[in-house]
Formats: structure tokens, sequence, C-alpha cells
């Protein structure tokens, strides 16, 4: 679902962008690495960019596909990223179906990153099982996201809107990767007692659940 406009406001503003570059992105490089010089990355819900910035920057990622809901923020984005040329792709679309966003097919990317947009998706585990779809074998999913334990509190639900269905805890989220062979093992932190969750996941052949 698309953000209300005080969310909007947040993800367009200097403290969101330096949480990113000096928290998200330092924990997410201590938990997974780096990329391999030609990996090729999908970032779903880029926002205005800067992750994808960071992504290309301090990951070293040599092309990204970056796709997000709201056609103004992909605008803001391809404004942001002009350098990079044609080593970025912008997109408009839903990530809980992305053959039809933007093409993915199966094991297309080296690496997927999620700066805290999942838990807008009310269908949150296809795109789940669609993150998993598109990772190669040996494929990194880089994660922070917003649980269910931070989306009831108050402050979070007078300011920002969010689906009330089916939110996920942090255990809930790590059983749903692991379910579609995403394996995070210890590469996770579950910070404010579990109001927050920042983690790698690894792509793995196995036999999904029932």
């Amino acid at each position: 679902m698309l953000m209300n406009q005080m969310e909007t406001a947040l993800i367009n503003s200097p403290p969101r962008r330096w949480l990113q570059r000096w928290y998200e992105v330092p924990w997410l490089r201590r938990l997974g690495g780096t990329l391999p010089a030609d990996a090729r990355v999908l970032e779903i819900g880029c926002g205005p960019g800067y992750g994808t910035r960071l992504i290309l920057d301090q990951f070293g990622a040599a092309h990204v596909d970056a796709l997000d809901l709201d056609p103004a923020m992909t605008a803001r984005a391809r404004r942001r990223l002009t350098k990079y040329g044609d080593r970025v792709r912008l997109h408009t679309g839903d990530a809980a179906d992305l053959y039809t966003s933007i093409g993915a097919t199966d094991a297309a990317y080296n690496a997927v990153f999620d700066f805290a947009i999942v838990h807008h998706i009310p269908a949150w585990r296809d795109a789940v099982a669609e993150i998993a779809r598109v990772l190669r074998p040996g494929g990194k999913f880089y994660f922070d996201e917003v649980t269910a334990r931070a989306l009831a509190r108050p402050t979070y639900r007078l300011m920002f809107d969010h689906p009330t269905d089916d939110r996920f805890t942090a255990d809930q989220f790590r059983t749903e990767l692991e379910r579609h062979g995403l394996y995070v093992g210890d590469r996770w932190r579950a910070p404010i007692g579990g109001d927050y969750l920042i983690g790698v996941a690894t792509r793995r052949e196995v036999t999904r659940q029932p």
C-alpha cells in the first residue's frame, strides 16, 4: 500500500538518509558482506533512490533494478540516479508480483534489498515468495523491517498507515523466509525488543513446507 503524506515526508528526509547510511548499511554489510563485481541486484520499495545509490556505492552492485509502487517516488529516484546511467533501471509496480511488474524471471538476481518495505505490502508472504523465486542459489536477501510489535505502538498508529491484517513478528518473518529456502541462521538482529529486524538470508534449494 502507498505511504501517507507524513511517512512520505519522512522517507524523503535527511534523518532517514542518515539512518540508512550510518546504521542500516553498516549492519547489513557486517552481516552479509558486499557483492560480486558483476552482481545484478533488485531493490523493492526504492523510494527516492537513496538506498539504490548505497547499493551501488557501498555494496558494489554492477546493476540495480529498483522498484516502487508510487510513481512519484520513482520519478524522484530517477533524478537522483541520473549519473549512474544504464546501471540502474527504475520501475513502478508491485513487489508481490515481480514478473508482471518488471518481467523478473526465476533466479535472475544475485541479491535483493528491502529497506523496510515488506511490512507495507498486504500480501507480504507473496512478496517473500517472489524474492525467493528471483534470487539465484547462493544469492542474498538483505532486509531491515518493522514488526507487528512496533506497528502496534500508538505513535505508529497515529502517524502512519499500514496494513492491519497478518502483520509479522521477527520470528514469523524469519520462519516465512526459511519456508521459501531463504536461510537466515545467526545473521540477524532484532533491536528495541523486537520492534525492528535486520539481517541477511541466503537462497538455498530446499523442499518448501506445505
